[in-house]
């Protein structure tokens, strides 16, 4: 019974953190979006601390829009949930929530931490880790092509093949890329992928994994649907794509998922390539204090990536769909095989002690 109860207050944290992450980095995004256009962005809603006998309100960060996302969460719930008469409506409905899940159930096999309190900083420590996730981030285009074809509407319909032509071609390079990592640590489990890279070097160190964290990280970004690969939702061709008869809470909850896909994208980043949890002059084993930094240091990792795939969506043009469509299979494809080839060599000549 304690065990279920350790598991059931590690589930409620780690979905806390990312549903609160979700809901920042969406202000985070807006805000660097106004620098990046010189403009000033959200700077009026602050938290509500106190309210005064004249019905004026005493906030915190008004400045900074800290009170954004509360906002636009009850914005989100208190629309009118319109349900057009010509969609499908059992698919319909379903769709956000294949969309959704499959980013949530992504986070139980991330190892976001090393020990704290004698627990293991990980929900499901399975032996095909990476496998896992693979498999179940393949539900999410279930979602989006289920929402374009129930929507019965030209524009969702046009998203809804897009996403998953686009998502299938670079789930290959997303698993070919990561398979020059697994000889290497000669494990798919994630945790001791993250342990191997404590004891030695970060595995983005060695110079025969540039190549598979380059295919990786632009392979993220088709994986969800973010600038310059963002062609299932094109605003200026399809005014939106698989999600535009959606409104209220389903819209917010394929708004949701992206951004949870982004997160989980970025926290495999950190896992496989930057060490995890690990830094170079910070002890693998210790106490509480040793647990807390660990968290602390794979937060920062996961921030620092983040703000990397804001920065890109607003500085970069969207491509043809032609373009990413031949980027996937006659680039990153040919590529990421020649690296397995070449990380095999290296582990046969013994450069990976």
């Amino acid at each position: 019974m304690e065990a279920i109860l350790i598991h059931l207050i590690k589930i409620a944290c780690v979905l806390g953190v990312v549903l609160f992450i979700c809901a920042y980095i969406v202000l985070v995004e807006r805000r660097v979006c106004a620098f990046i256009q010189d403009r000033l962005g959200p700077n009026r809603v602050g938290i509500p601390l106190w309210i005064r006998k004249d019905g004026s309100a005493i906030t915190l960060g008004g400045k900074w829009a800290l009170g954004q996302p509360l906002v636009d969460a009850c914005k989100s719930l208190l629309k009118e949930d319109f349900v057009p008469a010509h969609v499908n409506k059992l698919y319909f409905w379903l769709a956000p929530m294949l969309a959704m899940s499959p980013a949530l159930i992504v986070f139980a096999v991330i190892p976001f931490g090393s020990k704290l309190f004698g627990e293991s900083m990980i929900l499901a420590d399975v032996n095909v880790g990476i496998l896992f996730v693979f498999a179940i981030a393949s539900f999410t285009v279930y979602g989006i092509m289920l929402a374009g074809w129930s929507s019965n509407s030209k524009y969702p319909f046009l998203g809804g093949i897009r996403s998953s032509a686009q998502l299938i071609s670079y789930e290959i390079c997303l698993g070919l890329s990561v398979i020059p990592l697994f000889m290497q640590v000669e494990s798919l489990k994630l945790s001791e992928v993250v342990t191997w890279q404590s004891n030695h070097l970060w595995l983005i160190c060695y110079p025969w994994n540039w190549l598979p964290a380059l295919i990786f990280l632009a392979s993220s970004f088709a994986e969800t649907n973010r600038l310059p690969f963002d062609l299932p939702e094109a605003e200026q061709e399809l005014a939106g794509g698989y999600n535009v008869e959606y409104s209220s809470m389903k819209f917010a909850m394929f708004f949701m998922a992206e951004y949870t896909s982004m997160i989980a994208a970025s926290a495999l980043m950190v896992t496989l390539f930057l060490g995890g949890w690990s830094l170079p002059f910070v002890p693998a084993t210790g106490g509480v204090l040793v647990g807390l930094a660990h968290i602390c240091i794979f937060l920062a990792k996961l921030f620092a990536l983040l703000f990397f795939f804001i920065w890109v969506r607003w500085t970069l043009p969207r491509f043809r769909y032609d373009q990413l469509m031949g980027l996937g299979w006659k680039v990153f494809l040919p590529l990421a095989l020649l690296n397995v080839l070449i990380v095999a060599g290296v582990i046969i000549l013994g450069w990976v002690k």
